[in-house]
């Protein structure tokens, strides 16, 4: 496949929201687009889509859109039409029809075979194994199996699609949409609401993704590991780097840098050379080196000083702080959940610690956040908070702001005491201007309704911030800038994430949830992440040096005659596999097709007696 846009722009009810697009999409691009909130990403997605929705740009190139072969576009929206009356497996199968109807097409041909065949069926039978093995069939059913239990839906293969919720609806049909790998894969914010290991699958996945794909995604980690262009969307143009988002930040510098070089430099010798010409353009022996001087700065390509990054974001200062006593928060033995518990913790908050939770979904990382606010009741155990503790709650469903009124009368509901101008001022250092304010909450984006629940929450000055998902929704800068804002201040943070940068960035200290236990880690996530590797390879040292003292010193005489048999019987079998193995390249065997099932019968029979006799061997070495 090959996409080639030049030179286009995009405008929705009158209002130009792209002026300039360039991008080249070909075989196997990973291309990431990022920019602000509102920058026109998604509506670049849209376009890509429906191509009639670009429009000539403001560029001096000729507006042009190439297309080159056929390709299939996957966009979430287009697979949300998934089928009720059937299976979680009925659907996710139905991904897979050509692989299926492949599979039963090689079964058939096999019956057939086995009651003789010519070799023009045997060289068909061969073809379809071909095929079988290009277009993923002795791989699909354990990627299929290993999506499902990442995304949450472990042992629910037979459970209807009618009995799943909204949301569980709307994975399913991205899953559906990943693994049915169309040319051109579309994703918007696809780690949204993903847990770690959810998110840590898709990158995987997306890694190794055979086609193209475009993902628009503030999840910096996540970026950095599946892309190779980078795309920036911003004052409505759009600049390609061609590398990762480490790649990106340091070469959008450089560029700035440069350009602005380039520009001083011009900008140098077009006062120098007007300088020389004003100098003697009126006598008459130097007029006309003056005039080429003159001409000179005509035909220069007047460069445009670079326009400055976008850098606006929200800001507080940490003023009038009060202080809390030196334990905050005390944990003990709480178990957490609804009609059943999720998980059962204890852990101690110390003075200007930062403590994430991090888990998978479903394991109550919100509802201990809940429970503790006494948003919801606790099911058993001990809840205690420190001396002079002031609580700020961000919930990350936004329950706590009022969807009928405006952005000013919410703030005002909130804050009865401020005056108007402390209220403006307020909501200014979040972004909030003016004609924004008579806005209604329910009309506004994700990203303004975290900015302004921000606002609330951290306005108050509180001495502890407990936060869920505080970063869903933000831009990249947004994030930067919220975890800037979080290093400074100066009391201290409960929080839950799935943004794995900005636990790292936070955190000091973690709650990790797993099989409804809750492990305290004093350590930041990289430290645990490098903890839990250097776990791993503890475990499977111990597995390999139990299996290689496995054999005892001191054996029975008969054990040791039992033990020679064996060994006798196995070499003679794996002798023997090998040379019917070697039979099958024969020319009078390969071409026999009912010898060649013969043989892999026998084949299949030696190998399980095999395996017989080494698990005995293991048996009596390790008795």
């Amino acid at each position: 496949m090959y996409l080639k846009i030049t030179n286009a722009g995009v405008s929705i009810n009158e209002k130009t929201i792209l002026e300039e697009i360039n991008l080249e999409i070909k075989e196997k691009s990973h291309i990431a687009v990022i920019g602000r909130n509102g920058a026109g990403k998604t509506t670049l997605l849209k376009a890509l889509i429906n191509n009639d929705l670009f429009e000539s740009g403001v560029g001096e190139e000729k507006f042009n859109i190439f297309r080159s072969g056929k390709f299939e576009i996957g966009y979430l929206s287009q697979f949300n039409n998934i089928n009720e009356n059937k299976t979680l497996l009925e659907e996710i199968l139905s991904v897979y029809k050509n692989i299926i109807d492949l599979e039963k097409n090689i079964e058939r041909t096999e019956e057939k075979l086995a009651n003789g065949a010519s070799e023009k069926e045997i060289e068909n039978y061969e073809e379809l194994l071909e095929k079988y093995k290009l277009i993923g069939g002795y791989e699909y059913k354990k990627e299929y199996s290993t999506a499902l239990i990442n995304f949450g839906f472990k042992n629910q293969e037979n459970k209807l699609i009618s009995e799943f919720s909204g949301g569980e609806k709307t994975k399913i049909a991205f899953l559906k949409m990943l693994l049915s790998k169309p040319d051109l894969l579309l994703l918007d914010e696809p780690t949204n609401h993903l847990d770690i290991d959810a998110i840590e699958w898709l990158e995987e996945y997306l890694k190794k993704y055979p086609k193209s794909l475009i993902v628009i995604s503030h999840d910096r980690m996540f970026i950095n590991k599946i892309a190779n262009i980078i795309i920036e969307i911003e004052y409505g143009k759009s600049e390609v780097y061609h590398g990762n988002y480490d790649y990106y930040k340091e070469e959008k510098n450089r560029r700035y840098v440069s350009s602005l070089k380039d520009y001083e430099y011009q900008q140098k010798e077009i006062k120098r050379l007007q300088s020389i010409a004003d100098r003697f353009r009126y006598k008459p022996s130097k007029a006309s080196m003056a005039m080429s001087k003159l001409k000179m700065i005509e035909r220069m390509t007047k460069l445009s000083p670079p326009e400055k990054e976008n850098l606006k974001t929200f800001n507080i200062k940490w003023t009038e702080f009060k202080e809390s006593g030196k334990v905050v928060l005390k944990v003990n033995n709480l178990s957490v959940g609804y009609d059943k518990v999720l998980n059962t913790s204890s852990f101690e908050l110390i003075k200007k610690e930062r403590l994430g939770i991090i888990g998978e979904n479903g394991t109550g990382k919100s509802t201990i956040l809940k429970t503790i606010m006494g948003i919801i009741p606790k099911l058993n155990g001990d809840i205690e908070f420190g001396s002079n503790v002031t609580i700020g709650y961000f919930d990350q469903e936004q329950k706590t702001l009022n969807e009928g009124l405006t952005i000013y009368e919410e703030f005002k509901s909130k804050f009865p005491e401020m005056n108007d101008f402390e209220i403006r001022k307020s909501l200014a250092s979040f972004l909030f201007y003016n004609e924004d304010l008579d806005k209604k909450i329910e009309v506004l984006s994700g990203g303004e309704k975290v900015r302004l629940e921000l606002c609330e929450v951290i306005i108050k000055k509180p001495n502890l911030l407990i936060l869920d998902e505080p970063t869903n929704h933000l831009d990249i800068l947004s994030k930067v800038r919220l975890e800037e804002i979080l290093k400074d201040y100066p009391g201290t943070i409960l929080f839950v994430s799935h943004d794995r940068m900005f636990i790292n960035n936070i955190a000091n200290v973690l709650l990790v949830l797993k099989n409804k236990e809750a492990k305290y880690y004093n350590y930041n996530y990289a430290e645990y992440l490098e903890r839990v590797k250097e776990e791993e390879i503890i475990l499977e040292n111990k597995i390999e040096t139990k299996k290689s003292n496995s054999k005892p010193k001191n054996l029975k005489s008969n054990e040791k005659k039992e033990i020679k048999k064996i060994e006798i019987e196995i070499k003679k079998k794996e002798e023997k596999i090998k040379e019917l193995q070697s039979s099958l390249y024969e020319p009078s065997i390969y071409n026999d097709y009912n010898k060649v099932n013969e043989i892999n019968n026998e084949i299949n029979k030696l190998e399980e007696e095999l395996l017989e006799l080494m698990t005995k061997l293991e048996e009596i070495n390790s008795y």
